[in-house]
């Protein structure tokens, strides 16, 4: 069997209490987790509490500058197992969740590999929000697969890779990504993309059985929140693509905005006309996510166009 190393990065201690619920999620799996590495970027605070107060992991602190693709490499310089996961530190994994990510390394070929990520609402969940922008939120959204499946990256919340990977095609880009609250992202998508391209018929794939529970807050249900978010995905694509060519780093938004969206545009309508008023603001969500992320990620090319 393989052996798998976790990685929970953590950078502040007003998630304490969910960063202890995910390492007693890591100690209650139905297969053993061999190693787990609590990450700390940079707060010495975080740190000594983690040290005092976390037994049986390993406490690192982030080797590299701020943010959380240094975070998780830290993690993987340190880490033993044959597969590396990644875990938020907001996040809880269902007890099977190790036995399922692991059982997806079913051929050679198979570099890497995620799971569902299932939002645990602190707060209801606003009429208008949709579906299909649940990963403004971090977690799986409507229309990823829901079988095991061939994916162009894995959410980062429930991510894993054979360690050697990093080896052959080196780690996450430390200028992509988040740092501490910012709405940054694509560092698993940009490393994904690179492995796939460096390693000859390596693929990434979806486990959907593989499921962790991603705490939302009220704080990320606002409509500033969706709209920061959108934007910044916009621009981290737009990094991305400036990377690694626009083909690679839109490949899967292509279906999703042709296919998902309108679909979910027209469904909010019809249940409007059929009396539900929050379709119509679910529809109009959909609109404005898509229009706010596209114009920063139109933008932000522009500008470094200008900038050459």
């Amino acid at each position: 069997m393989l052996s798998l190393s976790v990685v929970v990065c953590a950078y502040t201690t007003e998630r304490w209490l969910e960063l202890q619920q995910a390492v007693h999620s890591l100690r209650c799996q139905t297969r053993d987790v061999q190693q787990v590495l609590v990450v700390v970027d940079h707060h010495a605070e975080l740190l000594r509490r983690c040290q005092e107060e976390l037994d049986g992991v390993t406490v690192l602190e982030n080797s590299g500058p701020p943010g959380l693709s240094s975070g998780r490499n830290t993690g993987v310089a340190a880490a033993a197992g044959d597969v590396v996961a990644f875990l938020d530190d907001d996040a809880r994994a269902d007890a099977t969740w190790a036995e399922r990510l692991v059982t997806a390394y079913d051929a050679p070929e198979v570099l890497g590999a995620g799971g569902y990520v299932m939002p645990d609402w602190r707060a209801p969940k606003p009429d208008w929000f949709p579906e299909e922008f649940l990963w403004v939120l971090g977690c799986s959204y409507r229309g990823q697969p829901g079988t095991k499946a061939v994916v162009r990256n894995a959410i980062g919340a429930n991510m894993s890779f054979r360690r050697d990977i990093f080896a052959r095609v080196g780690g996450f880009d430390p200028m992509i990504g988040r740092v501490g609250k910012d709405a940054a992202g694509c560092e698993e998508t940009e490393f994904s993309l690179r492995a796939v391209a460096l390693v000859p018929g390596g693929t990434i794939v979806l486990e959907p059985s593989a499921v962790v529970r991603h705490v939302v807050t009220p704080q990320r249900l606002t409509k500033s929140y969706f709209r920061e978010r959108c934007r910044a995905e916009g621009q981290s694509k737009a990094i991305i693509s400036q990377l690694v060519g626009q083909h690679d780093a839109l490949s899967s938004e292509t279906t999703y905005t042709t296919r998902v969206l309108p679909s979910a545009v027209i469904t909010g309508l019809m249940q409007a006309l059929s009396g539900d008023p929050s379709g119509a603001r679910r529809s109009w969500a959909v609109c404005e996510g898509f229009a706010l992320t596209a114009h920063a990620y139109v933008a932000w090319r522009i500008r470094q166009l200008f900038a050459l």
